[in-house]
């Protein structure tokens, strides 16, 4: 299928209004705001200009629990120091276990594990185990305000933790199990975590990983901790652990939640730790409740009865993401194991035996599926929507997406990032799907692009920015008493408006494309390129596998040096005509300004556990930065990737 950027590949059916959430969203407001809104333009321009009006809808169609008296929805519009709901008491653990009304009988986790037998926890089993984690932890000593860690595979004990953490105003934090120590007291450490609760290994498709010293060597770096608490993960346990099954056996329920303000603070989030010590985000329970059951229902269109699987450690934010399915009532599945063992089509096999209707896809994901040659016409799959984030996805993405799951299904490319918890620009079911681009801005979120000078720019590149608060705006950085540091990470360069880190191109119908990351942009004669365009060109020619790009830039105003690394398929080599045919394709497709000056094969492209190039941290060690300084080893999918990167990098200073 020959496509191009902005074709049309679906277009919403006739009788989207009555057959989707954001539909039947629609009628309410028409019957309970008199407001007539038909199209998505004009909710998303109401959804801006009225914050209050918005966000106090969502808040009244989703049914929110608040036992306290609200005073106002927004106190005063200005950022930072927004104030949402003021006088409101609420437990985003309440809301979840309450499922939209999910009867006890129904599934609510779908467990699927490389390390052990599968299990389904239906939605009386995780009302109860919630309940008596709660019970368990307050034996533990741990009350309002206290963190308590998770160091655990995507599995139902880390839900089940997490909740029950909420659920009595605690504070919760997880890392991948995949982390080593480094990375993980690095991130912990900030917070001073009172209980831990860890598994003491896992199994990696067929390798098996035994976790223990790691275990041990985090505790050891934790001072702070009164408690480990083993899960007890297939048939790996840890010395002196507290046992998780009996805690819980031993446990009398607990039957409440404990109400908190707006911004208490629900979970830490971490930002990924590849240009530095990582930033220890805050999020609230109002600003992850209400911005996931908008979210969750109106982008995604997910119901109770639905069930999301989207792949995901317990470090993205893309796990928090999963389990707010359960806000709306859908059933989630918690997937743990290598995502290509035994081949590509686990995951979609997986989509088919646990009924899912939304499947999460990564852009990799997808174009290792469609280099592959995988063919998904002998499963059944439910799939009406496929949610893709992370990364650009190429067209050729898009059009593999229709080809194998027919016109029926929604692909939702977004964009948006642990900083809100959620996106900034996706489609939803009002919108087309077009290829190459996402579709729109999210409801509630006033996301544009400015030039230098502050201004908007309209069809060229320019730094995404956020111009109105989001509920789901950090409550803070943990640390940061006076707030010099979250100033200065998001509102430095235009004072009261959100810097998100992204460039991205905004055309005049909302649609828009992101280009990568606004510090790694490619500045090569005044002529500004995303290095998502340059990956396009460069990974669709025959025999490169991946690709990585810097510029450094010349301090004296020259051009500077443009380096291309590239891994290849097997049998393929970087040689003089491999060289030639990628200058000539970046030279056609882009400009001559972005001609490599230099191509440098590599076994591998550095990538952190999440799948994100390591665009900055590369070229900071390249400029001459410690490696130590600016990535930690223990964030890197392959450690060893990074190790061609500083050979350069001496080989250039020698």
């Amino acid at each position: 299928m020959s496509v191009h950027t902005g074709d049309v590949l679906w277009r919403p059916p006739d009788d989207v209004l009555d057959t989707s959430e954001v539909g039947r969203f629609l009628t309410w407001l028409h019957t309970h705001r008199a407001l007539d809104l038909s199209d998505h333009d004009a909710l998303w321009q109401w959804s801006v200009e009225d914050l209050d009006g918005f966000w106090s809808a969502i808040w009244e169609f989703f049914g929110i629990h608040d036992r306290g008296t609200r005073t106002s929805v927004l106190a005063e519009r200005v950022m930072p120091g927004s104030r949402w709901f003021t006088g409101s008491l609420l437990n985003y653990a309440e809301h979840a276990l309450r499922g939209a009304g999910a009867q006890d009988s129904a599934v609510a986790i779908h467990a699927r594990s490389q390390s052990r037998a599968d299990r389904d926890l239906t939605w009386g089993e995780l009302r109860d185990a919630v309940a008596r984690a709660a019970r368990a932890l307050t034996d533990l000593g741990v009350g309002p305000g206290d963190r308590v860690a998770g160091y655990l595979p995507n599995c139902p004990e880390a839900v089940v933790a997490f909740l029950a953490t909420a659920a009595l105003g605690a504070v919760w934090s997880s890392c991948a199990i995949e982390f080593g120590p480094r990375s993980v007291i690095d991130r912990f450490g900030q917070i001073e975590p009172v209980v831990l609760v860890v598994a003491g290994g896992y199994r990696y498709g067929t390798k098996d990983v035994d976790r223990g010293d790691q275990v041990a060597a985090i505790t050891a770096g934790l001072p702070t901790l009164r408690h480990v608490v083993d899960i007890e993960y297939g048939a790996w346990r840890v010395d002196g652990a507290t046992s998780w099954s009996a805690a819980l056996a031993g446990a009398e329920p607990l039957d409440r939640t404990t109400p908190v303000p707006f911004d208490h603070p629900l979970v830490v989030l971490f930002s990924s730790g590849t240009t530095g010590r990582p930033k220890a985000i805050v999020h609230g329970h109002g600003g992850v409740l209400v911005e996931h059951l908008k979210n969750h229902a109106l982008s995604w269109d997910l119901r109770r009865g639905d069930v999301i699987a989207w792949y995901s450690t317990t470090a993205w934010m893309m796990w928090n993401a999963l389990v707010s399915g359960l806000l709306v009532g859908a059933g989630i599945v918690t997937i743990d194991g290598d995502p290509a063992h035994p081949d590509l089509t686990w995951q979609w096999r997986l989509a088919q035996e646990t009924g899912a209707t939304l499947m999460g896809a990564s852009p990799g994901f997808i174009m290792a599926c469609r280099s592959a040659g995988v063919d998904l016409s002998g499963l059944d799959l439910r799939i009406r929507v496929v949610g893709s984030a992370g990364s650009p996805l190429p067209p050729e993405g898009y059009a593999w997406i229709g080809e194998q799951l027919g016109p029926r299904v929604q692909l939702n490319v977004g964009s948006g990032g642990t900083d809100v918890c959620s996106g900034l620009v996706q489609n939803n079911p009002l919108l087309p799907v077009r290829a190459g681009v996402i579709s729109g801005r999210a409801l509630g979120v006033d996301v544009h692009a400015y030039d230098d000078a502050g201004l908007e720019v309209i069809g060229e590149p320019g730094e995404l920015v956020v111009t109105s608060p989001m509920p789901s705006m950090p409550v803070g950085l943990w640390g940061d008493a006076d707030g010099s540091r979250l100033r200065a990470t998001y509102f430095e360069r235009f004072p009261g408006v959100w810097q998100h880190g992204d460039w991205i191109v905004f055309e005049s119908d909302g649609s828009c494309v992101v280009t990568g990351r606004s510090d790694a942009t490619l500045n090569r004669g005044g002529v500004r390129l995303g290095t998502a365009e340059f990956y396009r060109v460069v990974e669709e020619l025959p025999g490169i596998a991946d690709s990585l790009v810097v510029h450094l830039e010349d301090p004296a105003g020259g051009n500077g040096e443009l380096i291309l690394f590239v891994t290849t398929t097997a049998g393929v080599e970087v040689d003089d005509a491999l060289v030639d045919t990628l200058r000539a394709a970046l030279r056609t497709s882009l400009s001559p300004r972005h001609v490599p000056d230099r191509v440098v094969g590599v076994r591998a492209v550095p990538r952190n556990l999440t799948g994100k190039k390591l665009e900055l941290p590369v070229k900071r060690i390249l400029q001459g930065a410690t490696p130590h300084d600016v990535v930690s080893r223990d964030a890197l999918a392959d450690p060893a990737s990074l190790d061609p990167f500083i050979a350069l990098a001496a080989e250039v200073s020698a």
